[in-house]
């Protein structure tokens, strides 16, 4: 079975603020997804958790804590009132303080048609609490698809859920090698128990070997994370990867992008 293309539409490569343009803003904040446009940016990348009230936050973490020390609310245990009162802000620089949680149907509203994005599902079980459909609801409210969006996660169940409620957009399954990652995961192999479209390994996973093995077996496209060196960004566009995702995409010179220098 051929697998869908990610973003076809697109220039490549496709580039992705990984959590917004977050080395130089909050990670996962509307400060941050906004600053990626503004640096000419055509795509962000972001995690999304259901509330308790079913709504789906933009956040990491399954709690606050990191991203706002002195509080720790269990997201999924949380109404979105309760965590849109955490400042996520200024744990990254006093000039941040007040900025809060947005939730995704936010990000849509004010920057929707600017960015194309790579919405990963936070989930680490199997059990359907329906942030799956939540998503394909909230996607079809916007009149959302293939053009604009792509769905990847860390769990091929979650994926696998997902692509029943929206079978036109493109899957990615995340992987890397590493104890937090089930030994039977760590290398992609969730792409055939979720039916994944492409391929999002952690960059050192990303070799010419593994590309061309992939080519011959149902060509899957490969976007590796999280890239922050201009040359591994070289290297895995070299090999044939669709694009990267990266803290820094606009210091990386690529392509089509505003260059700028330093790190």
């Amino acid at each position: 079975m051929l697998k869908l293309i990610p973003l076809p539409e697109h220039d490549r490569p496709l580039v992705f603020a990984h959590r917004g343009l977050s080395s130089e803003a909050p990670e996962n904040s509307m400060a941050a997804f906004k600053l990626a446009k503004e640096k000419g940016l055509p795509g962000v990348e972001l995690d999304i958790h259901l509330t308790n009230d079913n709504k789906l936050v933009i956040i990491h973490d399954k709690t606050t804590k990191r991203i706002s020390p002195g509080t720790e609310f269990i997201v999924d245990s949380s109404s979105s009132a309760e965590l849109a009162q955490v400042d996520i802000g200024s744990w990254f620089d006093p000039a941040f303080a007040g900025e809060r949680l947005p939730l995704l149907s936010e990000l849509f509203e004010e920057l929707g048609k600017d960015l194309y994005f790579d919405i990963e599902i936070k989930s680490d079980k199997s059990a359907d609490r329906g942030l799956e459909e939540t998503l394909a609801k909230l996607l079809k409210a916007f009149s959302y698809g293939p053009e604009r969006i792509v769905v990847s996660s860390f769990n091929p169940i979650a994926i696998k859920r997902f692509k029943a409620f929206c079978p036109d957009i493109p899957t990615g399954i995340i992987y890397f090698i590493d104890d937090e990652v089930p030994k039977y995961l760590q290398r992609g192999e969730g792409r055939w128990i979720g039916n994944a479209d492409f391929l999002k390994p952690k960059y050192t996973q990303a070799t010419s070997f593994g590309l061309a093995i992939g080519r011959f077996f149902n060509g899957r496209r490969v976007l590796p994370w999280t890239i922050d060196d201009p040359a591994e960004a070289e290297r895995v566009l070299k090999i044939g990867c669709d694009g990267v995702i990266s803290n820094k995409p606009h210091k990386l010179g690529l392509p089509g992008l505003p260059r700028q220098t330093g790190l």
